[in-house]
C-alpha cells in the first residue's frame, strides 16, 4: 500500500485561496511542484468528548470517512458519533501520490515547474515527505 497523507481542509481551503494547489474532481495537484495526490475524504479524530473509553481505538488516528460510515459513525461538520462514543474530528483528506517519487522528481512537469520559479531549493527534496514540508513552509510564508 502506498503512503497516504492527511490534508485538513481548512489548510487545502487556504491554499485554494491562495491559488497554491488545484482540485479537479478527486486529484490534488500542488501548483509550483507539479506533484498530484489522489484524495479520498478522511477525518482525524483528536479527541473523545462523551467520557467514555476509546472502544474503537480512534484517538490520534486518520480514518476514511466511508470506512467510518460503514462501521455506524454519524459525522456533522468536525463532530462524530459512534456506538456510545462521541468524538472531536478534524474534517479533510487522505492524499495518495500519483506514481513513484523518483518518477515525479525526474519528470518533465517537475523540470517545467522548477524552471518557472527562480526561488525553489537548489536541492531536490529526497522523499515525499520533505516535499510536503517544503510546500507548507512555502505556503505560511
Amino acid at each position: 500500500m502506498a503512503h497516504r497523507y492527511f490534508f485538513p481542509q481548512m489548510t487545502l481551503d487556504t491554499w485554494l485561496v491562495d491559488e497554491r494547489i488545484d482540485l479537479r474532481g478527486t486529484e490534488l495537484t500542488l501548483l509550483r511542484e507539479s506533484r498530484k495526490y489522489n484524495l479520498a475524504e478522511a477525518v482525524h479524530v483528536v479527541a473523545e468528548v462523551s467520557g467514555a473509553p476509546d472502544a474503537f481505538d480512534l484517538l490520534g488516528r486518520v480514518k476514511g470517512r466511508e470506512a467510518l460510515i460503514e462501521q455506524g459513525a454519524e459525522m456533522l461538520e468536525s463532530s462524530m458519533i459512534l456506538g456510545e462514543n462521541a468524538y472531536d474530528v478534524v474534517p479533510g483528506w487522505y492524499g495518495e501520490p500519483v506514481g513513484d517519487f523518483q518518477s515525479f522528481v525526474e519528470s518533465r512537469d517537475r523540470q517545467l515547474a522548477r524552471a518557472l520559479h527562480s526561488d525553489f531549493p537548489s536541492a531536490e527534496p529526497a522523499t515525499e515527505d520533505e516535499l510536503l514540508s517544503r510546500f507548507a513552509q512555502r505556503a505560511k510564508g
